[in-house]
């Protein structure tokens, strides 16, 4: 069975009758990626007056949620948290529930479309390989897949810290004869797993959706675990039209409050530590977090749950009283909620489930632990773990994640103006100025990527917190007519060990997490966003560019 392994794979290249798909495109800005962060760039850039093009390699606006049509793809923030300020999209757009799903989603950049007139100025199925900045000129010359160039003065990168798939290298992947997926090239018209026996690899968010949803249909499922994630309730609600008309006044209050909290969310961590509380007290404040449902119990418990171990155990040992509860299968309760922790709670992003445990449950279904019996080979009909015992599948859904937060960047041709490429630059790790830009790529900015607050972050915030600074940053260029801007290396090297230390205060180094790099054989083991939170992010960024591009060489 022949599957999908990389984004320009399939794409076949449709040239419309518009600009953007010219070759020897020359504009004031070439923007990749038309998801959240490329939408939102292209939007207050036209403002400015500046001439903008989007390269998207998908066929659609909408990033990851124009990839993400797997079985129970939703979102993990709320609305209206997840979902941009812009009163003129906001303003006329209902949701159906709290928790949008992948079909809700796409509607919503459908609106987003009609609002702010974005494709007009989009070159879809278009894939930059390549781009280097011209010194005689000052412009960025970017390379596309099916051999057109576009030639521009500002080179933003909004490719997201989901860009690059990951795919195991077992034994055997190719012999398979049934249905196998990566999970963020699932078809669109989707699979039929009606009484199938359905594969599941890894227990991500992605993993832990699909295991849910396709159980209620499926013959059997069977999970692959590594790592439990220790996933918090859902609490999913639909919401009506009333409801939303009636909160709308306050949108503009909770937008500006968002950007007020560590990750950008409607909440925040409560001012007392977890031992200033009697036991009873805990315990009852840690039920409310969980009957909010949400990322509650991770973003708005007690201060120090991710500084004192201590403190983070009384967390799990919550977790896993509750999770063990709904499980009645003993050695299943053991693999999904050990009770000793895999690792301190909230160092891996938990994933929201609705009935996660109850499916799992199911005494049709099987969780199988791969770090005691590995999986050795894949074979024409199913997979072979190390205790020898082969299982027959029908459909394989590889939840394996991501190259995350550097791997999009790295995997696009980026050259330094000294001819070296950025994959090479980051090979032994990465470094960034203010996570939005990089020594000896001048003009160049990006945003929801490396050593930002990227990964800790709700996308929306963490878009508009960078958006708005690039954009400041680019009108700064313009009225001051700089025509180069670049990093310095002592900026960097400081970035580096300012995002460093903020993290080593923490308990996430002590997890072997994507956070980290850790789940990519080979990659640098470093801390890959800003665990500092949005406000002292966004203030050492403003202290940046009130300061005369303090930390650049500009000219």
């Amino acid at each position: 069975m022949h599957f999908r392994t990389d984004i320009a794979a399939v794409n076949g290249h449709s040239t419309p009758d518009n600009e953007s798909y010219a070759d020897n495109l020359e504009t004031d800005v070439l923007i990749v990626g038309a998801g959240f962060g490329g939408i939102y760039l292209m939007h207050k850039l036209r403002q400015l007056g500046f001439n903008c093009k989007i390269f998207e390699a998908g066929k659609e606006l909408g990033g990851v949620w124009h990839w993400n049509c797997y079985p129970g793809a939703r979102v993990d923030t709320q609305v209206p948290i997840y979902e941009y300020s812009l009163p003129e999209v906001w303003k006329d757009w209902i949701w159906s529930e709290r928790y949008p799903g992948f079909a809700e989603l796409r509607k919503y950049f459908e609106h987003v479309e009609k609002k702010l007139d974005i494709k007009k100025d989009v070159a879809f199925d278009t894939r930059v390989t390549g781009a280097h900045f011209d010194k005689p000129s000052s412009r960025w010359i970017i390379e596309t897949e099916d051999g057109r160039t576009a030639k521009a003065q500002y080179l933003l990168l909004a490719t997201g810290f989901a860009a690059k798939r990951h795919f195991p290298d077992w034994v055997g992947i190719e012999k398979f004869k049934g249905v196998i997926h990566h999970s963020s090239f699932w078809p669109d018209e989707g699979v039929d797993v009606k009484g199938k026996r359905i594969a599941i690899i890894g227990t991500g968010s992605t993993g832990v959706q699909i295991a849910q949803e396709t159980a209620k249909t499926a013959g059997s499922v069977t999970v692959f675990q590594r790592t439990p994630n220790l996933a918090l309730p859902m609490q999913q609600q639909p919401i009506t039209r009333e409801e939303q008309q009636t909160r709308k006044p306050k949108y503009p209050e909770i937008y500006k409050y968002r950007m007020t909290t560590f990750a950008g969310f409607q909440y925040d961590y409560i001012e007392r530590n977890t031992f200033d509380d009697t036991p009873e007290e805990r315990e009852a404040f840690y039920q409310k977090l969980f009957d909010n449902g949400g990322f509650e119990f991770w973003l708005a418990n007690y201060k120090d749950l991710l500084f004192d171990k201590k403190a983070n155990r009384e967390a799990y040992n919550f977790w896993a009283k509750r999770v063990r509860a709904r499980i009645t299968d003993p050695e299943k309760r053991d693999i999904l909620a050990p009770l000793d922790p895999p690792h301190a709670f909230g160092t891996k992003r938990p994933s929201l489930e609705q009935d996660y445990y109850e499916m799992l449950d199911k005494p049709e279904n099987e969780v199988v632990d791969i770090k005691k019996t590995p999986i050795v080979e894949v074979t024409e009909t199913g997979i072979k773990t190390e205790d020898g015992k082969h299982r027959e599948f029908d459909i394989i859904a590889l939840a394996t994640g991501f190259d995350s937060v550097t791997g999009g960047m790295k995997n696009m041709g980026l050259v330094d103006v000294d001819g070296v490429s950025l994959s090479e630059k980051w090979k032994m790790g990465t470094w960034s100025y203010l996570g939005m830009t990089c020594n000896g790529f001048p003009n160049m900015f990006f945003l929801y990527g490396a050593q930002g607050p990227t990964a800790f972050s709700n996308g929306p915030s963490c878009v508009e917190c960078q958006g708005d600074w690039i954009v400041d940053a680019m009108k700064k260029l313009k009225d001051e007519d700089i025509k180069y801007c670049d990093a310095t290396k002592e900026a960097e090297e400081a970035w580096r060990r300012k995002v460093t230390e903020l993290s080593d205060k923490t308990l996430f180094p002590g997890t072997s997490s994507w956070y980290m790099g850790a789940n990519i054989p080979g990659k640098p083991r470093e801390q890959l966003n800003w665990a500092g939170g949005i406000p002292a992010y966004s203030k050492e960024c403003r202290e940046a560019l009130d300061n005369g591009f303090q930390g650049f060489v500009t000219a």
